[in-house]
């Protein structure tokens, strides 16, 4: 029984490593179009998470933009050797985005922002062969932003404000291969915990040497939402009144790593934008991750996740083909900060190259309708997850994985 007990407590663990293995970059139809850039593009008040310093630039006293992401992903799993395979259902998330600016002086601006940064879910077949490992999980995570952009010269500003998180998971999985209940339903635990709320912030700048080409630089802080009261269910136990898998409470902490953003843009014509950027996510921040449980029968864990940090590398043009249409097109390539032996389904996260596409539609000269999407395809990946022990032995669950996400999105831009 404390064999099976381990195993429970190592479950929750990497239920809470699923936020931090897991960033959605959709943050902005405009921005994601052309490959998720803009830390050095003034365009809308998208500005808010891409790069605050740049708000006071924007042309308009009030700019609003609002808008959200359809995420359509399948996850396929292959075991060649024991001829297991399994797919999710497919997922449908609803990142979304809504950012307003005001325009207070000729050198201060103040903005609002509120986004969805981390959040998705993954949901197995009923007792498919890494059940052990995730039955299914559902992330969501909510940051709002407060924002004041100043410019301190006609060339340079800076921007930036606090951060408020608000975080939310459900988790499920069996609580090994084999064990069930007198009915042979199969043991599982269900993790929950919603309103987990944190503080951060958020600070950039931006220099503008000439007419044609800006620099940018955005950092984000790292966040550490703690879990002091999650419920822990446990369900389909046999001798559920002997044993020490009674529903209780439990304390973690899910860290959402900070990352720095740089990049320029550059007007290769009057009608042509170039933009880059580089993404660095610090991911180091998951050297280990701890459970404390309220029932004392049932032991803390501390487990070794050691994700390295990772890198994202983003390319976008925009293109005002008439004063109706304005194009859109992009690329970025984006690691995996999985380590080897740490892939775990939950999070099947590999190297990972996005391409997309999309137009803003001019109704009028205060009115934008902004559409994009985005195809992520992520490289096919022999990996293992060798952490799951059983009778004091490890048990690697093995496979191939082949991961594809569609993403289409739609948002309005309202200029005063």
């Amino acid at each position: 029984m404390k064999k099976v007990l381990l195993l429970t407590v190592f479950a929750l663990v990497t239920a809470v490593t699923y936020a931090g293995g897991y960033r959605i970059s959709l943050q902005g139809n405009k921005a994601m179009a052309m490959g998720h850039t803009g830390v050095a593009v003034v365009n809308s008040s998208e500005l808010v998470f891409f790069n605050p310093a740049g708000l006071v630039y924007l042309e308009n006293r009030l700019n609003v933009s609002v808008g959200a992401h359809g995420v359509f992903a399948d996850i396929a799993y292959q075991n060649e050797a024991t001829g297991e395979n399994a797919m999710t259902e497919s997922l449908i998330g609803t990142p979304f985005y809504a950012y307003v600016s005001y325009q207070a002086t000729d050198w201060l601006a103040l903005a609002l922002g509120v986004y969805t940064p981390y959040g998705s879910g993954v949901s197995y077949e009923d007792d498919w062969a890494g059940s052990h490992l995730v039955n299914n999980i559902d992330l969501q995570a909510i940051f709002i932003q407060p924002t004041v952009s100043i410019k301190l010269s006609e060339y340079f500003s800076i921007g930036g404000g606090p951060i408020y998180a608000i975080g939310s998971v459900n988790f499920n999985r069996n609580l090994n291969r084999t064990l069930t209940d007198v009915n042979g339903e199969r043991a599982e635990v269900t993790l929950d915990e919603t309103g987990v709320t944190k503080w951060g912030w958020t600070a950039s700048a931006m220099f503008n040497p000439t007419d044609k080409l800006r620099i940018g630089a955005t950092y984000r802080s790292k966040i550490i939402l703690e879990v002091e009261e999650g419920e822990a269910t446990f369900d389909n136990i046999p001798n559920s009144d002997l044993t020490p898998f009674q529903d209780t409470t439990f304390a973690a902490r899910l860290p959402l790593p900070a990352e720095m953003t740089v990049g320029l843009s550059y007007e290769v014509t009057d009608k042509l934008l170039f933009a880059f950027d580089f993404n660095r996510a610090f991911w180091n921040e998951y050297e280990s991750l701890n459970i404390d449980f309220a029932n004392e029968d049932i032991p803390d864990s501390v487990n070794a996740r050691n994700y390295e940090n990772a890198s994202t590398y983003r390319f976008g043009l925009q293109y005002a083909a008439t004063e109706t249409f304005t194009l859109r097109a992009g690329y970025y390539f984006d690691e995996s900060p999985v380590q080897a032996g740490r892939f775990a389904p939950e999070t099947p996260r590999n190297d990972s190259d996005g391409y997309s596409a999309g137009l803003t539609f001019n109704v009028g000269s205060r009115f934008e309708i902004d559409a994009s999407f985005l195809y992520l395809h992520f490289d096919e990946v022999d990996a293992s997850y060798d952490a799951y022990f059983e009778n004091g032995n490890a048990v690697p669950f093995e496979g191939t994985y082949k991961s594809s996400a569609f993403i289409p999105g739609l948002g309005v831009t309202y200029k005063l």
